[in-house]
């Protein structure tokens, strides 16, 4: 599974990032590689660069990284990423339990919890012919039991019509769940914990693992409890953060924060219906703001459903601006979940 990559003497790099990798010459001097790793094994890394592919030995390696998608456009980062780049860092903050690559595309797996570790992430050139890809995708969930889902990433104010693949699976009466908006902002724009007091008698605990008290809050389409390999998700990224709103010994409000090269994660926000409009969430985004900046996160991107107008004014309201958009396309009689 290309997700899973031999460890480096600096730091685990997974097939698929872009990275820089600096390593010796044979005549003793030293040069980078940028680009994307396209490969790695026990002795070489390979290294799609702008120049071509680079094969470096790992015992030459002086220092290795990942590091953010070049911009698309000109711009602040949060807003030059292309939607293409932006769909591949946000895959990193949300591993599967299983993944297998097709061509750009990415068959993501983890037990049927959540759309975006259960779903084809179509990204550029599946390899193949589309019906090919379509009947592949179709095969690995039937193998695991699951529905066939594709993600397909598209500009916001549509679905996306008039590009592959999403006619192509509307041709095949794949039909629409959850269309979705990515909002991104400057990390050092949006309000720290200052700008977000809490009310009288409530206080803030962060931990890198989630304990029982933040599980039980986090109710993932009102899922009562989440499953282990929800558990094991919510850990997959770089790093991570969580976050809870504590009134006695009760959690009342949760968040995630995730971090990878350059970007910040805001997931799992949630307050317990007892709270509400109290500024809490605002405060929860806050606590991960100022954790993505102590960090060095420069952007920030969430996700939510088009039509929770209430998340939506929250996060517009923090600084957030929409991004692009997607959706789920879920084979003739199977369920979305996103």
């Amino acid at each position: 599974m290309a997700d899973v990559t031999p460890t480096h003497p600096v730091r685990d790099l997974p097939v698929g990032a872009r990275v820089v990798v600096r390593h010796r010459l044979p005549d003793g001097s030293a040069t980078d590689a940028l680009g994307d790793l396209v490969a790695a094994d026990a002795t070489t890394l390979r290294i799609a660069t702008r120049r071509g592919e680079v094969s470096v030995a790992r015992a030459d390696v002086l220092a290795a990284k990942p590091v953010p998608p070049p911009p698309a456009r000109r711009g602040a980062p949060h807003t030059a990423i292309g939607t293409e780049d932006l769909q591949r860092v946000m895959a990193e903050h949300w591993r599967p339990l299983e993944r297998l690559d097709l061509g750009g595309w990415r068959l993501r797996a983890a037990g049927g919890f959540t759309g975006r570790a259960n779903s084809a992430l179509a990204l550029g050139d599946p390899g193949r012919p589309l019906p090919e890809a379509i009947a592949a995708v179709e095969a690995f969930y039937a193998a695991r039991g699951l529905p066939p889902l594709v993600a397909v990433a598209h500009p916001a104010g549509g679905l996306g019509e008039g590009t592959e693949p999403a006619d192509a699976l509307a041709a095949r009466g794949w039909t629409v769940r959850t269309p979705t908006l990515v909002l991104t902002a400057a990390t050092d724009d949006l309000p720290g914990r200052a700008e977000a007091p809490l009310p009288a008698g409530l206080r803030v605990e962060t931990a890198a693992v989630p304990d029982e008290a933040w599980l039980a809050q986090y109710h993932y389409q009102g899922a009562p409890t989440v499953p282990e390999a929800g558990r094991r998700i919510l850990v997959s990224a770089d790093e991570q953060v969580f976050v809870r709103v504590v009134e006695g010994a009760t959690t009342v409000a949760v968040a995630r924060g995730s971090l990878s090269p350059g970007w910040a994660g805001v997931t799992a926000v949630e307050t317990a219906p007892t709270h509400r409009r109290r500024g809490l969430g605002r405060r929860v985004l806050a606590e991960v703001a100022d954790w993505a900046r102590a960090r060095g996160a420069g952007a920030t991107y969430l996700q939510v459903q088009g039509d929770n107008a209430p998340a939506r004014a929250l996060y517009e309201g923090a600084g957030f601006a929409v991004h692009h958009a997607y959706h789920y396309r879920v084979a003739p009689g199977g369920p979305g979940r996103r």
